[in-house]
């Protein structure tokens, strides 16, 4: 359990260093140049304390990469700018748990307990409560089809990106090969995130393309008018948080905790992620959380520690 936990911090921070990448670079670009970071950050550790891109499950590890890092954060980066950050999570992560759980136990036979799954909708639940709009949602139906759409998409690929994880690692423990450890996590990580960076580097081509023909559109904001080079430079240490605590770090731990535990239970936790960013906010962004975040934080802890506790009875 504890590296579900550290995926579940690790991932917070990283959300709350995006937040300020993205409102410079937009979020394609923020999100091509965090998994660029991220993959030589992972490439240096891999092939110098891992293994590289040896194995016998490198085929999984990498379509993984593609469903997971590709599809899963091309998706969501279309569906958060249609339904809104909330909405979009709330969706996205009680789309992937019981997706991830039903299919791994359809192709891998992996079974929870009841009480595992009573935990996890206790997550799930809280979660739900936390994030949802107090408000009536202001959204025009295409824009809501659209994110629903692309929000299901993201939900899915995650979800099954994450089983592939799991049947990587079963046949790497048939091959009698010790990857249930950081190490073997960072050498996960980094065969997923290359084949995530071509499908992003791919996305990013396009928008430079695109963008390239309406450079003189007068509707572009003066940030988005700058060179590159000053962009980054605005935001350089928060593209760095956010590359070495998401997809290097907490993708490490992340293929560290299903190395050892089923999808169904990592992914209610990891699922916490909006909730524990609530505090870094409150100290970076001055955001105050109401009651019902509260509240529903409060449930989901409950739902985690339930899970932590028939882990470890167990």
């Amino acid at each position: 359990m504890l590296p579900t936990i550290l995926t579940t911090l690790l991932f917070a921070i990283s959300a709350t260093c995006a937040g300020r990448t993205t409102r410079v670079l937009g979020g394609t670009e923020a999100n091509f140049w965090r998994i660029t970071v991220a993959t030589i950050l992972l490439g240096v550790c891999a092939h110098g304390f891992g293994n590289g891109f040896s194995g016998s499950a490198l085929p999984y590890f990498l379509a993984s990469g593609c469903v997971g890092f590709g599809i899963g954060d091309i998706s969501l980066y279309q569906a958060l700018p249609r339904l809104g950050a909330r909405l979009c999570m709330i969706l996205v992560h009680c789309i992937a748990a019981p997706f991830a759980a039903i299919i791994e136990w359809l192709w891998l036979g992996t079974q929870i307990t009841p009480t595992q799954v009573c935990c996890g909708i206790l997550i799930l639940g809280g979660v739900t409560l936390a994030l949802a709009p107090t408000n009536r949602i202001s959204i025009s139906k295409t824009s809501l089809k659209a994110g629903i759409f692309f929000g299901t998409i993201a939900g899915c690929a995650q979800g099954f990106g994450a089983v592939l994880s799991r049947k990587a690692y079963l046949i790497a423990e048939i091959s009698g090969e010790q990857i249930a450890t950081i190490n073997g996590g960072i050498t996960a990580a980094y065969q997923r995130i290359v084949a995530g960076w071509v499908l992003a580097a791919s996305c990013y081509l396009a928008v430079l393309l695109i963008a390239h023909t309406k450079r003189q559109n007068s509707v572009m904001s003066e940030q988005s008018k700058l060179p590159l080079c000053s962009r980054l430079t605005l935001v350089w240490p928060w593209l760095l948080g956010n590359a070495l605590t998401g997809p290097s770090l907490g993708v490490s731990c992340f293929q560290w905790a299903l190395s050892t535990t089923p999808t169904a239970i990592v992914l209610p936790i990891v699922a916490v992620t909006p909730l524990v960013v609530i505090p870094f906010t409150r100290i970076t962004e001055g955001d105050k959380p109401g009651f019902r975040s509260l509240a529903g934080s409060l449930l989901a802890v409950l739902g985690v520690v339930g899970l932590t506790w028939v882990r470890l009875r167990r």
